[in-house]
C-alpha cells in the first residue's frame, strides 16, 4: 500500500487496535463487540466505494483473519478450570 490511507482505512485500523487491545486484556464481549462494529465499518467503505483499489482485498483479508480469530472467543464458551 501507499504512504498514505483512506480515511476508510484509517477507521478500520482504529477498531482493529481496538479488538487487539480487547483480545490481550482477554475483554471477549468488548473484542466481539469490536469485530461487529470491524464488519460494519468494511462492509459501508465497501459500499461506499471509500477504499482506495489496493486497501481493499488487504482490508478483506484482515477481517476474514479476524473472523477466524474470534471464532468461540466468548466467555460462554469458557470451560472453568474447577472441571
Amino acid at each position: 500500500m501507499g504512504l498514505f490511507k483512506s480515511k476508510a482505512a484509517a477507521g478500520l485500523d482504529m477498531i482493529m487496535s481496538r479488538i487487539d487491545m480487547n483480545m490481550s486484556n482477554n475483554y471477549k464481549d468488548a473484542a466481539q463487540m469490536n469485530y461487529k462494529e470491524l464488519l460494519d465499518a468494511f462492509e459501508e467503505a465497501d459500499k461506499a466505494g471509500s477504499l482506495k483499489p489496493k486497501e481493499k482485498p488487504v482490508y478483506a483479508a484482515k477481517v476474514e483473519e479476524y473472523g477466524i480469530r474470534l471464532k468461540g472467543y466468548t466467555h460462554k464458551d469458557q470451560q472453568p478450570y474447577w472441571h
